[in-house]
């Protein structure tokens, strides 16, 4: 991990987890206990990371452009050999068309699925959370998030769009 905060964070979580879960345990089976939830909790935090960043970068074009342009260290990212090249005016606006084609598959699902969906794959919430801030069960908020998932990938799929 290289964001000292983060790992903090997580260990913090899991503590809290095993504290909450597990706190009527022989201290005996703590170790081996809190090494598997901080296992748990460390993957859930690189899925969430890997959820969130696909997002951002297919949502980062609906940010409004300031006047002055900011720095976007993607922009400036290449792979180890250096192949990489700047997006062709084509592949721009086909990822314009992409992004809005989603904005309009979003605004067509059920209020429930696009909030789950948002707040699970945009804020980045695992499903605890996100059923404590929409105020359901974690099964629900996982139906929801399957249910818009599907939705969306149909209704891209009718436009002649597939995403990786």
């Amino acid at each position: 991990m290289r964001d000292e905060h983060s790992a903090l964070d997580i260990v913090q979580d899991a503590m809290i987890k095993l504290a909450e879960k597990y706190g009527g345990k022989p201290a005996a089976e703590l170790p081996l206990l809190f090494q598997r939830i901080l296992q748990n909790t460390i993957r859930d935090y690189y899925r969430r990371q890997k959820a969130r960043n696909a997002w951002t970068t297919l949502f980062s074009s609906l940010t409004p452009k300031n006047e002055i342009d900011e720095f976007d260290p993607l922009d400036s990212l290449q792979d180890g050999a250096n192949q990489s090249t700047p997006a062709t005016p084509d592949t721009s606006l086909q990822q314009s068309q992409v992004i809005a084609l989603i904005e309009q598959a979003l605004g067509k699902l059920p209020a429930r699925q696009r909030e789950a969906f948002l707040l699970r794959y945009w804020e980045g919430m695992d499903t605890s959370e996100t059923a404590i801030a929409m105020g359901c069960t974690e099964g629900s908020v996982k139906t929801h998030c399957s249910r818009a998932a599907h939705a969306l990938a149909v209704s891209l799929k009718e436009k002649g769009v597939e995403l990786p």
